[in-house]
């Protein structure tokens, strides 16, 4: 017979590990579905590619801009923005950094640190520093963001090396 005081530590130091390995898993499909191929087509000035990992029924938050636009607004937005990037000759680059990461079965919600940096035709670069705040959803089996909401706010250098990288 085992004796209780082992065996509740033992059950519980299971399904804790079991919880974990679940968490992570849940994390890596993410990464590949929706961070990975958002971060190159963000990087390529691919419209189509970005917005492929977003939900048609997605909520963009603009916080400093106090303003909510859905998908195709986003998507209009993106398309300008790029192609003006393209004509400019303007290169930009996203990296992020992760703060909060909690997934279940079906649901997800990040949160960290963006830092974009635009490199001008001539090689000067300038970067920018934001918080993001994602929820995300499966929808037909594959991760995409629901929701997708970032301010600039006291953001820097310092404080985006705080975050953890994805992998």
């Amino acid at each position: 017979m085992i004796n209780k005081r082992i065996a509740l530590p033992l059950l519980l130091v299971a399904i804790a590990g079991s919880c974990i390995a679940q968490a992570d898993s849940l994390q890596k499909q993410i990464n590949a579905q929706v961070w990975k191929p958002f971060i190159k087509s963000f990087n390529d000035r691919d419209t189509d590619g970005f917005m492929a990992v977003h939900s048609k029924e997605m909520s963009r938050v603009i916080q400093d801009g106090k303003s909510i636009y859905g998908y195709e607004e986003y998507y209009e937005e993106n398309k300008t923005g790029n192609e003006r990037g393209k004509q400019s000759g303007r290169k930009h680059n996203i990296e992020l950094r992760f703060t909060q990461r909690i997934a279940g079965n079906n649901r997800a919600f990040e949160v960290g640190y963006y830092k974009t940096t635009s490199i001008q035709p001539n090689g000067d670069t300038r970067s920018s520093y934001g918080k993001f705040h994602v929820l995300m959803r499966k929808e037909n089996g594959v991760w995409k963001i629901l929701m997708d909401a970032d301010a600039q706010e006291q953001t820097n250098e310092s404080v985006f090396l705080t975050g953890r990288p994805m992998e």
